[in-house]
């Protein structure tokens, strides 16, 4: 008997005297019961209300006994993807098939199909014809309503409808799965679980959705990108829960309908909620396996947030998280890091203190927790509203907190630190002890890129206000006497880039000194702006057309631009500059980006004039990919 994990097999159940199941939790993931992944959430709230709950841990969905394994639940199969959408998880934005999953045994590729979520509902239905089926995660979250699917490019309709499943809880999930399940046993039929806010529903009786906005058909967007690009973003403003409307969309015999999302955690809730007995592992049925690597990434962190009000367009957070900031309280974060402390695999380091936004700890503003989120305006994008409350205050001391603990040598904060958030802090505390306690050489930040124009789709501040955080972080780390550097995320080939913004970017990298050893193809995953200006070629904000690089070799030349300095992308980069008209680059002058090759005879006649005597003392030298300052 595996005690303290919940069951995953008959004898589990026979030894903890379980005849059968409240739920059966079917998972794209290997089970780990830790509070960052959703399946160990949610079992263990629907635990914590007195519901009994078993994990199918990625079945064999071409077995259909493999669904069997726990028997039928006396309420409902609870599905999701697991902690990452299945497509993303198994393929690059190339559409090449990655070689690992991080969420498996021994990071072994393969045990979960594509669309994981689908076909797991279709392996149960062939069995258990009439049991309720909910899902939820990241992958029916933000598929919820029809939307556009990159790896087969295509509208596909409301995952709802391809899973057979009767209801999805989106979002984050803890509120709406436990008033599901009080109403499932209650004696109220699936059908009839209309009410509840955080889930989609299918109905073929129009006359029972009421005070809705309704979405054009599913018909209507496949057929007109203008429909779509219209229909997503009366989508995108209705994301908040205090101020968001009931969506409904026709279908050619039913309606699907979004109920409003549900009402944020209050500190109280969130704390209860990772307060929880999670184990803190993965089952130990996976030792001989090799483990599984996500737990290294999440072991020694500590989730203090949740939510975000970045508004970043490639970010489906809005949709999935929304923009309000929830927050646990210090005595809540310092409980489980006492925990993490007693791990005996602790070697004194906290790996990240945050959340989606690290530097988030309270609501942009004081009018968001009564009236929510502005449907209209971000609360940072194109400049920070006027009521936006900047504040570390609060963080600055749960850090100071934790660095206090017995057995902690050092606190890092991982998470992304909105720099445009912390430069717009008059008080420079928070900059100070994050230079000083919370960064180690180097720290990772993501303007993503530095065209104003592309900065715009991207819904990331002005290349003024990153250039302002790079001048104040050298600032401070020489003030304090450290020598720390700056490593920037960026993305090639976001809507809105042609060759010319991937060139300016290129200059930019040579005036700072900047050679990024990693850079990341804009990715079009389901419910962000971007996808939806990546497949319609409109700006849903304003309904104008956007530029969209889809040519696999013009993105391939954007991204090269990137990596000039790499020998082996010259020739894609002198290809990009030669069709921007920008031969003024190609040459030996300081600016350039690269040099001219010398043409085969030409190169021999001069490597033959002379000797080939290797100079004593070379020493090669080395670039490094930070942002030094100049």
């Amino acid at each position: 008997m595996n005690e303290g994990f919940l069951p995953i097999s008959k004898q589990d159940m026979e030894e903890r005297g379980i005849r059968q199941l409240d739920f059966v939790y079917v998972c794209g993931d290997a089970y780990v019961d830790h509070p960052s992944f959703g399946h160990a959430i949610i079992s263990r709230v629907l635990e914590s209300h007195g519901y009994s709950v078993g994990i199918i841990s990625q079945p064999d969905w071409k077995d259909d006994a493999s669904i069997t394994i726990l028997g039928e639940p006396r309420l409902g199969f609870l599905v999701s993807a697991g902690n990452m959408d299945s497509m993303v998880n198994h393929y690059s934005v190339s559409k090449k098939r990655r070689e690992t999953d991080s969420y498996t045994p021994g990071g072994e590729m393969g045990k979960r199909p594509d669309y994981a979520t689908v076909v797991y509902c279709n392996l149960i239905r062939r069995t258990y014809r009439t049991t309720p089926i909910i899902i939820g995660g990241i992958e029916a979250s933000l598929r919820r309503l029809a939307h556009y699917d990159y790896w087969s490019n295509k509208v596909k309709r409301s995952i709802l409808l391809d899973s057979g499943a009767d209801l999805i809880s989106y979002g984050m999930g803890e509120r709406s799965i436990v008033e599901i399940a009080d109403a499932l046993n209650s004696g109220i039929d699936i059908k009839d679980i209309t009410f509840i806010d955080g889930t989609v529903f299918k109905t073929k009786e129009r006359d029972i959705i009421y005070d809705a906005i309704e979405l054009p058909s599913y018909d209507e967007i496949k057929e007109d990108k203008r429909e779509f690009a219209k229909s997503f973003y009366i989508q995108y403003q209705n994301t908040d829960a205090f101020v968001a409307k009931r969506l409904y969309e026709p279908y050619e015999r039913v309606y699907v309908v979004q109920n409003p999302p549900s009402k944020p955690l209050s500190q109280e809730e969130m704390d209860t909620v990772y307060a929880l007995p999670y184990m803190r592992t993965y089952h130990p049925s996976y030792e001989g396996l090799g483990g599984i690597p996500a737990i290294k990434e999440v072991k020694f962190s500590l989730i203090s947030n949740r939510g975000c009000y970045g508004g970043c367009n490639f970010c489906a957070l809005t949709f999935h998280q929304g923009r309000i900031i929830q927050t646990r309280s210090h005595e809540s974060i310092i409980d489980e890091a006492k925990k993490i402390t007693e791990d005996p695999e602790f070697k004194g380091y906290i790996h990240d203190v945050g959340g989606p936004t690290a530097n988030f700890r309270a609501p942009a503003c004081s009018k968001q927790m009564t009236k929510g989120a502005c449907p209209n305006r971000q609360c940072l994008f194109p400049t920070p509203c006027k009521n936006l409350e900047v504040d570390h205050r609060d963080y600055v001391e749960l850090l100071r907190k934790m660095r206090e603990l017995p057995k902690v040598k050092k606190v890092f904060v991982r998470s992304g630190i909105r720099f445009d958030y912390l430069i717009y802090d008059k008080d420079q505390t928070f900059l100070r002890e994050l230079c000083e306690h919370h960064v180690s050489g180097q720290l990772k930040v993501a303007p993503e890129h530095i065209s104003n124009a592309v900065l715009e789709k991207l819904g990331k501040p002005s290349v003024e206000v990153y250039n302002r955080f790079v001048d104040a972080y050298y600032r401070m780390n020489k003030k304090i006497g450290k020598e720390q550097y700056l490593v920037p995320y960026l993305m090639s080939s976001h809507p809105g880039s042609t060759l010319k913004e991937a060139i300016e970017l290129a200059e930019y990298l040579r005036d700072h000194n900047l050679s990024p050893e990693q850079v990341q193809d804009f990715y079009p995953t389901p419910s962000t702006i971007s996808t939806c200006m990546y497949y319609t070629g409109l700006d849903p904000r304003t309904m104008q057309p956007v530029y969209v690089a889809t040519n696999p070799h013009e993105k391939a030349m954007q991204r090269a631009l990137i990596q000039y300095k790499n020998p082996k992308n010259y020739e894609l980069v002198k290809e990009a500059l030669q069709k921007a008209g920008r031969e003024d680059l190609i040459g030996y002058d300081k600016k350039c980006l690269i040099r001219p090759r010398q043409s085969t005879k030409t190169f021999q006649k001069a490597t033959a004039a002379k000797p080939k005597v290797k100079p004593k003392n070379m020493k090669k030298k080395t670039i490094r990919n930070v942002h030094k300052k100049k």
